[in-house]
């Protein structure tokens, strides 16, 4: 059966441990230089709709250090910009590729893609979810800090789509978030995808939201589709910065991540993206590695070395 990963909550508690112990191996691997290639011949087709950095360099990087080769597809330069059907391109690109993986606006157009592929396909984002962002973030956390399970998540700013999938991975692996944004742009259940309130709550205040916390996050407070917005945004989201006295709130030995780009100065304070309570750079790379591990499972399942 074909699996797709759409939002965070198509992978079980036990399909996630195992994909973060697929990432520590594969990790360790890359970093001892050694030579590791289970998807020779295989081919990933990556489709943006979107910019990107972050996600285009992890795909096409992890790809090509598992033996696998990549092919990069902009909407702009494809049938699809000029009014292919999804359903149409995703017939066709599935029988000349081996996985897929798209970056686009509505969730919508990633679920007719899929319910049309013969191949899985990966959610790179979408303006719903970022699964695979968060996949990484929560691999970080486990590197620094051990198991997630019961600790608690501290989202200060926009109830976007990386809060969205933050609040679907408190369900699946139990553990909480405390959600604080302006008023006006709380989270939306029936948008995120959640079953019910029991593993988050919402603050008024970001600093009550960051207290107790053990992992402190953000950001943008002006996302890709709303930059029309952003004068309104940056007024109403003044309060939310996350800075070094809501740092202090949170535990002793809390971290700071953030799903970049950064605009310092405004969603998160310099001193604190830039301090040592900071792992974004570990939770940067991390996207290498835990979408290896991800591509490995759906494309081979369970591997065991």
């Amino acid at each position: 059966m074909i699996r797709h990963f759409l939002q965070f909550r198509d992978l079980s508690r036990d399909e996630l441990t195992h994909l973060f112990e697929r990432t520590c191996w594969i990790k360790q691997q890359f970093k001892a230089y050694q030579q590791y290639w289970p998807l020779t011949d295989r081919t990933l087709v990556m489709i943006f709709e979107k910019a990107s950095t972050r996600t285009r360099l992890s795909f096409e990087a992890g790809m090509q250090q598992l033996g696998g080769s990549a092919i990069y597809l902009n909407t702009r330069d494809s049938q699809l910009g000029r009014g292919e059907p999804v359903e149409d391109a995703a017939q066709v690109i599935s029988r000349m590729s081996d996985i897929v993986m798209i970056r686009t606006f509505e969730q919508e157009i990633i679920e007719r893609f899929a319910a049309n592929s013969r191949v899985p396909v990966i959610n790179g984002l979408t303006n719903e979810y970022h699964p695979c962002q968060i996949l990484a973030d929560i691999y970080t956390f486990i590197e620094h800090r051990g198991p997630i399970q019961g600790k608690t998540v501290a989202w200060i700013g926009d109830s976007n789509n990386v809060c969205n999938t933050w609040l679907q991975a408190a369900e699946v692996l139990d553990f909480n978030v405390h959600v604080s944004t302006p008023p006006g742009y709380e989270v939306e259940q029936e948008r995120a995808g959640l079953y019910g309130h029991a593993h988050y709550e919402e603050f008024a205040d970001p600093m009550e939201a960051a207290r107790g916390a053990d992992l402190v996050t953000t950001d943008v407070w002006t996302s890709m589709g709303f930059e029309a917005e952003n004068e309104e945004r940056m007024r109403d989201f003044a309060d939310w910065q996350v800075d070094a006295d809501m740092m202090r709130v949170a535990t002793r030995d809390a971290v700071f991540m953030h799903c970049l780009p950064a605009h310092r100065g405004e969603e998160v304070a310099a001193e604190v993206i830039d301090g040592p309570q900071s792992v974004v750079w570990d939770e940067a790379e991390n996207r290498l590695h835990v979408q290896k591990a991800l591509m490995e499972y759906l494309l081979l399942g369970k591997v065991s070395q």
